[in-house]
């Protein structure tokens, strides 16, 4: 307004504050759809084997639904800004996984994991809820770095002590009991990936030489992780478990060009990939006869010995066509001792079909699509390689069982997250979805009204 010539300026009213919604009540309505699937899929498998509803299909539905509902409570209470995706897909993939393990249990009555698989479920949840309970803040993990990486190598090694499980040696048995510390050892090298390339970040990008137009850090800087990451893959390698040696050096690489920016260490990364391994593929005589296999699938029954796991598995993924043979029709039992674990996929593949096994891949990529969203909004380094470097871990899981699996890659004999038999691999893999869900949860907290969707 004007007044004796003097214009008098006012003040735009401050903008009312936005309440951000939690998405609480989207998350239960997916966890019902979940579990409903899950206890569908539970009796689709009794009607086909027996022509009944199984008689502990209200039991498994009830279990599931309360495991599920009281991780919802733990994040609407302590995590309710979180993103509501994360948790009904570890739902729906846990229950799948169950279903698919029933299944092969019909098959095996000598030996049913279904019984142990929801024990390890349940102890995965219960992770899940303590680490949305106690960790209300992810820079929290900053502190205890070298804590970190001084477990995991430890896990990694305990191993060696104790004989070998099908060629490999990541198993801990002790009176019936086994535990895979490896599953656990991921996680913590996430961490410690994380926290320090978060914290060198500039002297990686910035510092050192410049060779080949590429900016190479001091060896100061790069050299702890450097070692770390080499002694890691190379007790794995002792271990010939080489899954998870893979697993771990595309960990490293993808958080290194995260960190920097710097488009060269992918082409470096895949260089020493290559080089390792055609040294350990000639080197090693079981990584050897897994390439062999690869190569050849079906070698064996040209040589008049039957088909191999590998042959068995391509069977069944094409018998499987577009829809699937239907749960419990399938004939995938016949792959052998890894069916419950490393090839269970291919009983997905087969009962499912490709439209069932699109859709659990779809389940996967949403899961580290959620991942990387969180980490984007971010506004620390460490929660955005944390975020990221863990989504990486399940996205590369994912890739290196089902190449094997599927005759894209050599096999690796590692475990399917959340659906394949092995207690050590649900409960890492549910740590791993609470830490994604706590991620998400100080995103939206740090990010502007509507920027996480």
């Amino acid at each position: 307004m004007s007044k004796a010539g003097i214009t008098l300026a006012t003040a735009d009213p401050p903008a009312p504050a936005v309440r951000l919604t939690g998405r609480r009540g989207v998350e239960l309505a997916l966890i019902v759809l979940a579990v409903g699937l899950s206890v569908y899929g539970y009796c689709a498998v009794g009607l086909a084997r027996n022509g009944t509803v199984p008689p502990g299909a209200a039991g498994y539905g009830a279990g599931l639904g309360v495991l599920a509902v009281l991780a919802h409570l733990a994040v609407r209470w302590r995590a309710p800004l979180a993103d509501p995706l994360p948790l009904p897909i570890g739902v729906l993939l846990n229950g799948v996984g169950l279903v698919l393990i029933y299944r092969l249990d019909l098959e095996t009555p000598g030996d049913r994991a279904a019984p142990a698989q929801l024990i390890w479920s349940t102890l995965g949840v219960a992770l899940f809820i303590a680490v949305i309970l106690v960790l209300r803040d992810h820079r929290v993990l900053q502190r205890y770095t070298y804590l970190c990486v001084t477990v995991a190598l430890v896990l990694l090694t305990v191993p060696i002590l104790f004989p070998a499980v099908n060629g490999a040696r990541i198993w801990i048995r002790v009176a019936g009991f086994s535990i895979q510390p490896g599953e656990f050892a991921k996680v913590l090298l996430a961490v410690f990936f994380a926290a320090y390339l978060a914290a060198n970040r500039g002297a990686l990008t910035y510092a050192g030489r410049r060779v080949g137009g590429m900016q190479l850090p001091t060896g100061r800087v790069l050299g702890p992780i450097v070692a770390v990451w080499l002694v890691s893959v190379g007790v794995l390698v002792l271990e010939r478990d080489l899954g998870t040696s893979l697993l771990f050096f595309g960990l490293f690489v993808v958080l290194l060009y995260v960190a920097t920016g710097r488009t060269g260490w992918i082409a470096v990364g895949l260089l020493l990939a290559s080089l390792g391994a055609v040294a350990v593929g000639r080197l090693e005589p079981h990584v050897h006869h897994r390439i062999e296999t690869w190569l050849h699938p079906f070698a064996s029954i040209e040589a008049g010995e039957g088909p191999n796991q590998l042959a068995q598995s391509l069977f069944a993924f094409a018998e499987g066509g577009m829809l699937g043979s239907g749960l419990g029709l399938g004939h995938s039992v016949l792959i052998g001792f890894a069916v419950k674990s490393d090839f269970i996929l291919a009983t997905a593949g087969e009962e499912l079909g490709l439209a069932g096994l699109s859709a659990i891949f779809l389940l996967y990529g949403l899961l580290v699509e959620r991942g990387y969203r969180a980490g984007l909004a971010l506004r620390d380094p460490f929660g955005r390689l944390l975020a990221v470097g863990l989504a990486s871990l399940v996205a590369l899981q994912v890739f290196v069982i089902a190449g094997g699996v599927t005759g894209l890659i050599p096999l690796t004999g590692m475990a399917m997250p959340f659906l394949a038999q092995g207690g050590s691999s649900v409960v890492t893999n549910w740590a791993i979805v609470a830490l994604l869900v706590r991620l998400s949860d100080c995103a939206r907290r740090q990010a502007a009204p509507g920027a996480l969707r």
